[in-house]
């Protein structure tokens, strides 16, 4: 036979064990190598769906870009020209943006308000898609209309056509006193994302902001590219044909910290999962070395009818790599099973015990949103098979220094 470490070693794997504890720890080792892989694909993969949910919903409202001047840009059409020569700019649309209060009877909650052309906006932003009740053409000048998210509204039990109270961070100075900047705006719209803007954005018409926030022309122009990824980099090529005399970010700038948290939760989750691994893994180094302890005698025979001591160190890899692969496999596939299955799973048991997971009135999903990335599941499977393959280095090692003399002695 060509192979004999390979046949040997895969009948040691199936073989009976004369000490019960050895297999228990073999066992132990593969469903321990299993657990930790699915576990792996699993929560990479749930991380990589909200990950992936977040940019969709967040930016598909957010700007990708924005282009600002201190005190304002009053000659906003023509930067906008300008800017859509880009051959990666979708649009452009000018914004008054500022922090606010708004009011309904004895509630009050802070907001962040902006002031849009919705004709323009509708070029950049995908927010009329998502409306609940009106839409962004209800905003007329003049008419002091709001578009306010459905959380907000909620919050503050507000129906289209109800006046609210909206209170200016500015301040009316006049010879009877210092008083607060307030409009009453009626609701015309509410629009649902699914993400924090479902919370603190309110829409206004630009010429209703300019009047409130005194402001001429437009604070700055909000920007839309062909790709988000691509954003930085054709921000940061129109930050450099407007110089500085304008502040020109990208989403990654008012937004990035939100996702490098994320990034950072899976890289913490992932390194701690793969403690599950390393307990597998010292799991096969040490059914390894009572194996090797076990087979001592057999050893010895192997030897004396010719094996070299490379040829039993071979024996011993093998086996150990088995248990190892085996495990990784089932892992691979459980894992990716459980990741297609996760939200039907979850919907069964939500009907059986009659609850939700993720109640919608508190969390922006009502699922767990799941992404398998091919990229995780390689970096996945071949860690653990190369881990699985250096633990039965040192117990093959051991085996290929046994004297057939010595292990027979007593024989």
């Amino acid at each position: 036979m060509k192979n004999i470490p390979l046949y040997i070693g895969l009948r040691y794997t199936r073989a009976k064990r004369r000490n019960q504890f050895i297999s228990f720890i073999s066992a132990f080792s593969l469903i321990g190598m299993a657990l930790g892989v699915t576990a792996l694909i699993l929560v990479l993969s749930v991380m990589n769906g909200l990950d992936r949910e977040m940019k969709q919903r967040l930016l598909s409202v957010i700007p990708h870009g924005y282009i600002d001047r201190d005190p304002a840009l009053n000659d906003w059409q023509q930067i906008a020209q300008q800017v859509q020569q880009h051959p990666k700019v979708v649009g452009t649309a000018p914004y008054i943006a500022s922090e606010a209060l708004v009011g309904y009877g004895s509630d009050i909650q802070g907001i962040q308000i902006e002031g849009v052309l919705p004709e323009e906006e509708l070029k950049i932003s995908v927010i009329d898609k998502h409306m609940l009740l009106g839409s962004l053409e209800n905003l007329k000048p003049g008419e002091f209309g709001v578009v306010m998210g459905s959380m907000m509204a909620r919050q503050l039990g507000l129906a289209p056509g109800d006046k609210v109270m909206i209170t200016s961070p500015d301040i009316n100075i006049t010879p009877a006193g210092v008083f607060p900047r307030n409009k009453n705006f009626t609701l015309v719209g509410v629009f649902e994302v699914g993400g924090q803007v479902d919370f603190n954005l309110a829409l206004i018409h630009l010429n209703d902001a300019q009047k409130f926030f005194r402001v001429s022309g437009a604070q700055g122009l909000h920007v839309k590219t062909t790709d988000l990824y691509e954003a930085a980099s054709v921000m940061k090529e129109l930050r450099e044909k407007f110089g500085s005399d304008y502040s020109v970010k990208d989403w990654s700038q008012t937004q990035g910290s939100l996702f490098q948290s994320v990034k950072m939760e899976k890289i913490v989750t992932g390194t701690l999962l793969n403690i599950l691994i390393f307990i597998a893994v010292f799991n096969i180094v040490s059914s390894l070395v009572l194996m090797v302890a076990d087979k001592r005698s057999d050893i010895a025979v192997l030897r004396t009818l010719g094996l070299t001591a490379k040829q039993v160190m071979g024996i011993f890899i093998v086996q150990g790599s088995a248990v190892g692969f085996v495990g990784t496999l089932v892992g691979v596939v459980a894992g990716c099973i459980l990741t297609w299955l996760l939200n039907p799973i979850m919907a069964v048991l939500e009907s059986l015990f009659g609850f939700h997971f993720f109640d919608p009135e508190t969390f922006y999903i009502t699922g767990l949103p799941s992404y398998l990335m091919w990229q995780d599941v390689l970096t996945i499977t071949l860690t653990a098979l190369v881990l699985s393959f250096l633990a039965t280095l040192y117990p093959a090692y051991r085996a290929s220094k046994i004297e057939p003399a010595e292990a027979l002695r007593y024989e």
